[in-house]
């Protein structure tokens, strides 16, 4: 006879939740460096002392973390998953009997107490001093990096910049999201990032930029900036930011900047990519943060008409010339003066000259200034900078920090494969500022919990 399986009631439950979560499982070891004992003290302040008792930050925060670690972006899909699996009941610290907050729970806190608290900037310091005291940061050298993330808009609801006025928006009537545009129109790492309007500007989130940085099809975007140690990929800090140029260079200086502030740590040397080589850039690096730039120099003084360009000139730094490819020299000046500071070289901008007759009688002309009687060039004012910046990416060196510098190209690959964040679910810059912190947070995690747990059981973490 066929026997059917039955569930049968039961009275009474001898149920412990604590055996039935593997020792190797990855929620065990995020949780062993997961520290939210100051939670509470930190928030005391922004709660009421009266009426009824709220629901636990604490509870919160772990399912935020949960979520960005498995890579669940639906707080609805969340709260399901909290109830229905055991190991995330056990490390969000609920009963069998404990019932799950509302998903609505998770926006009323994120734009009330946790932005007032800033309490994701500081979980997501507390997980990177957990990695600096666990010996995973070695603080000599870093790389940086932006990944575009797309918006949570539509080109369909976007305007044209010259049917879009922000003088014409009333802040009491508009949505969150157009209030923080409104609110960083003056900050470096939004508004004033450049003076270039966008060609298009979003309804529901006029602070995303219209982007084709892909050479594909243009999308709305934020930028999420990473600076990164290079030793085992340590997310030192994250900024969100206008996806331009100009503000993802700019994010990388608050992020060295915030690092060093706040952990005592400056590298010896950056590597990065031509975007954060130019001039400014590399004498803030090299001359006022005494930071070697591993960093290609941004150039646009190389030629494509098959003429000579600067770099095939020869600078002799101790003659203050240029030698062409056929020997003869370039000069600033031929003079020779009874006061020896006007000749003198210094940071500032020159032009080098070279002599008529010898340009006219040169078999190469064609090759060098087909169009004018003699050949010039400009000398930048940091010009040594960029010569030195070139001289490391000249260096048996350079091969190892470009190789490192990977690893932050293989975070945002991670993050966006593996933790799902291609596309934002919050719109503002307050939204793509949560979103990001909590994703490095959650990285760097699961980078934690990957080699310490580890190394000490043996075996990496299911």
């Amino acid at each position: 006879m066929l026997g059917t399986q039955k569930a049968h009631a039961r009275l009474f439950y001898e149920f412990d939740l604590e055996t039935h979560i593997p020792e190797n499982h990855l929620v065990r070891g995020i949780d062993r460096f997961l520290d939210l004992r100051e939670l509470h003290r930190d928030l005391r302040g922004f709660y009421s002392h009266t009426g009824r008792p709220s629901i636990d930050p604490e509870l919160i925060i772990r399912m935020l973390v949960i979520g960005y670690v498995m890579g669940i972006r639906s707080e609805r899909r969340l709260c399901q998953e909290v109830h229905l699996n055991l190991a995330y009941r056990w490390f969000c610290r609920l009963g069998l009997e404990d019932k799950i907050p509302d998903h609505s729970t998770f926006s009323k806190l994120r734009h009330g107490k946790f932005r007032e608290s800033d309490l994701f900037r500081r979980l997501f310091e507390d997980v990177v001093a957990t990695c600096i005291a666990e010996g995973l940061v070695g603080g000599t050298g870093f790389a940086v990096d932006a990944s575009l993330i797309s918006a949570d808009v539509q080109k369909q609801s976007s305007s044209k910049a010259e049917d879009w006025d922000a003088a014409a928006i009333d802040p009491s009537e508009a949505p969150r999201a157009v209030r923080e545009y409104l609110d960083t129109l003056d900050e470096a790492a939004f508004g004033a990032a450049t003076t270039v309007t966008p060609k298009f500007t979003a309804h529901a989130d006029p602070a995303s930029q219209w982007t084709a940085a892909r050479k594909g099809p243009a999308f709305f975007a934020y930028s999420d900036n990473y600076l990164i140690d290079t030793d085992h990929g340590i997310i030192m800090d994250v900024e969100a930011t206008r996806s331009v140029r100009q503000a993802e260079v700019g994010s990388a200086r608050t992020m060295l900047d915030r690092t060093e502030r706040r952990f005592g740590l400056r590298p010896d040397w950056l590597a990065a990519d031509t975007a954060y080589g130019s001039e400014e850039n590399l004498v803030w690096l090299t001359l006022k943060r005494q930071i070697l730039p591993f960093i290609p120099v941004f150039d646009k003084s190389e030629r494509t008409d098959g003429t000579w360009s600067r770099s095939d000139f020869t600078w002799d730094e101790e003659g203050d010339r240029y030698l062409c490819p056929e020997g003869k020299e370039l000069r600033h000046s031929r003079r020779n003066y009874s006061d020896p500071g006007r000749s003198a070289t210094g940071m500032r901008p020159r032009r080098y000259r070279a002599l008529k007759a010898d340009c006219q009688d040169c078999p190469s002309k064609a090759k060098c200034c087909l169009k004018s009687d003699v050949r010039s060039i400009n000398r930048e004012k940091y010009e040594i900078v960029r010569d030195f910046a070139r001289a490391c990416t000249a260096s048996a060196f350079n091969e190892v920090a470009q190789r490192r510098r990977k690893k932050v190209e293989m975070l945002f690959a991670h993050l966006k494969r593996i933790l799902g964040l291609g596309r934002l679910r919050l719109r503002g810059p307050l939204g793509s500022k949560d979103e990001f912190t909590l994703a490095a947070t959650a990285q760097n995690l699961r980078k934690l919990a990957k080699l310490r747990s580890q190394s000490s059981n043996g075996a990496a973490p299911a």
